[in-house]
């Protein structure tokens, strides 16, 4: 596992984070939340991209195809 993936991580949480303040003093909740369901799915479509690459690396290692 690569430490940058971890920065990226926090980086998107950082930046939903903010954008998501921003919008609830503007009073536009609903943007709000669709903001941070959008940045769950990008962080969740990195971890399983990392997970299918594990996965890739045990069936490897064991000699499972």
């Amino acid at each position: 596992m690569d430490i940058d993936l971890i920065f990226r991580i926090a980086a998107i949480g950082i930046i939903v984070a903010v954008l998501n303040q921003l919008l609830k003093r503007a009073e536009r909740d609903e943007q709000a939340l669709m903001t941070t369901l959008a940045g769950l799915i990008v962080v969740l479509f990195m971890i399983i991209t990392e997970i299918g690459g594990l996965f890739e690396s045990i069936k490897s290692i064991f000699g499972i195809y």
